[in-house]
Parts: C-alpha cells; sequence; structure tokens
C-alpha cells in the first residue's frame, strides 16, 4: 500500500499500486475516446461538408471510416490519459484530506494542553538527527534555537 508523510507520521494514502484500473478509470477512458471520435468526425464532416451534397453514400462511409479509425488511434491514448488525470486527482484529492487533518488536529492542539504537549514532542524528535554524534544535547545552543521560537509562537495562543 503506498503511503505517504504528514507531520503526524506516515499515513496509508489507498489503493496497492498492483490493482487494475477502477470502474472510474475505465468510464473516463471511455468518455474520452468517445469525445475524441465524435470531435474526429464532426471535423471530417465540416471538411467534406460540399462534396457530401452530391455523393452521400460515399460520405456516409467515409465518416463511417473516421469514426473505425478513430477508435482505433484513440483507444490506447485515451485509457492512458485517464489513468493519469485519476493518478493525479487521487494524489491531490490526498493531500487535501492530508492537510485538512492536520489543520483540524491543530486546532484541537490549541485548545488541549495536553495534546499540544504530545505534538511538540512529536515534532521535536522528528527533527532530531539519527546520530548520536548530530543529538541536540551535543550543541544545545541550536537546539534550543530551533524549539524557543516554536514555544513562544505556540504558547502566544492561551494567553
Amino acid at each position: 500500500m503506498n503511503t505517504t508523510k504528514s507531520f503526524l507520521g506516515t499515513v496509508p494514502t489507498g489503493r496497492a499500486a498492483d490493482t487494475g484500473p477502477s470502474t472510474s478509470t475505465k468510464t473516463l477512458a471511455t468518455w474520452m475516446l468517445a469525445a475524441g471520435v465524435a470531435a474526429s468526425v464532426v471535423l471530417v464532416d465540416h471538411l467534406i461538408d460540399d462534396w457530401a451534397e452530391t455523393h452521400v453514400l460515399a460520405a456516409w462511409l467515409a465518416l463511417w471510416a473516421v469514426a473505425v479509425v478513430a477508435i482505433a488511434a484513440l483507444r490506447g491514448v485515451s485509457r492512458l490519459m485517464a489513468q493519469n488525470l485519476m493518478v493525479g486527482l487521487d494524489g491531490w484529492s490526498a493531500h487535501v484530506a492530508r492537510r485538512r487533518s492536520d489543520e483540524r488536529l491543530w486546532a484541537i492542539a490549541q485548545t488541549d494542553s495536553r495534546l499540544m504537549q504530545d505534538l511538540q514532542l512529536a515534532m521535536d524528535r522528528s527533527e532530531e538527527p539519527q546520530t548520536q554524534a548530530d543529538a541536540p544535547s551535543a550543541d544545545l545552543t541550536t537546539y534550543l534555537a530551533r524549539r524557543t521560537p516554536r514555544m513562544i509562537n505556540n504558547f502566544s495562543y492561551y494567553i
């Protein structure tokens, strides 16, 4: 399952990567294909309009041929575009949901001192370097310089 990083930690984003295309992707690809075929038939009809008045059967066969060729040519393109669009929309939707969740959690934390302390500890832990040589205790001035403005900013909500 795909995961993304939030200030709360790692959160699952939904579908596993190995699943096939969803119904909405297939439907979108079908609609895109239909729109492309319709646009190509309308364009060709507009181009052969004067000629079609005297050659009705030939014009009808030409439009059907254009429709079949357009279906064959646009089928793969519309499927690929639909998949890319759905992946982009899924990512955007997950980003919006994470942002809203973070904003709601932050709003709750501003009214609950215990939750605010837990969030402060979690953010401090996430900023700590991974090696012991670079630990905040080794450079206390840098650690306090980073943490003090944030503490002042966060506690100003309670005043």
